[in-house]
């Protein structure tokens, strides 16, 4: 079952190496916005994905894979995603990816 999107836990639930974020990230979100979706990933909050997809990103924190997370910001879709070895998160428009 999806977690509710209101989490209470306000800790970083596992490692994230280096952030990364391209240009365009840089250039078109501001401050506030990109660290507030990091926030959201680093809890677990996996955002606008389907119960299946919610459901391996759980699965993954626990056994070393790769996570996604997407969000909507400034009317596009915001991909975050941390490598399976936990050495980068990096965050990008979707239409990057």
């Amino acid at each position: 079952m999806k977690q509710s999107k209101e989490r209470k836990a306000t800790y970083v639930r596992f490692p994230y190496g280096r952030i990364a974020a391209t240009r365009r990230v840089i250039d078109e979100l501001d401050a506030i916005t990109i660290s507030r979706l990091l926030s959201r990933h680093l809890r677990c909050d996996w955002g606008d994905l389907c119960d299946e997809d919610w459901a391996q990103n759980d699965h993954a924190v626990k056994n070393g894979e790769r996570l996604l997370s997407s969000y909507q910001a400034a009317g596009q879709k915001v991909f975050i995603i941390t490598e399976w070895d936990r050495s980068v998160t990096t965050i990008l428009f979707a239409d990057e990816y």
